[in-house]
């Protein structure tokens, strides 16, 4: 029985409420939420604010800040990483 990386991928971003950019706006965005663009494309993830603190996501937000400072080219949090890469650590963090 082997696990399919698909619907593994399908899973998380259904988790991770993935939308396609410009379709939310600033009221969309839950108390206790916080949103992140990621990936070459630069996909719109909507993730809590408790990840902030985790070792694994600050290391996200140290390579963000070397490698845009803090100027964001979206104009808000980039996450300089695979969209896959992203999703697997933000399924992790959720258990």
């Amino acid at each position: 029985m082997g696990i399919r990386l698909p619907s593994i991928i399908a899973h998380a971003k259904q988790v991770l409420k993935l939308q396609p950019f410009g379709t939310w706006n600033q009221s969309d965005v839950p108390k206790g939420h916080v949103v992140v663009y990621v990936g070459e494309i630069q996909s719109r993830f909507l993730v809590p604010i408790t990840f902030l603190n985790h070792p694994s996501f600050q290391k996200l937000l140290l390579r963000a800040e070397e490698e845009y400072g803090f100027k964001h080219p979206m104009g808000g949090l980039t996450i300089p990483c695979r969209e896959e890469t992203f999703i697997d650590l933000t399924s992790q963090l959720r258990g």
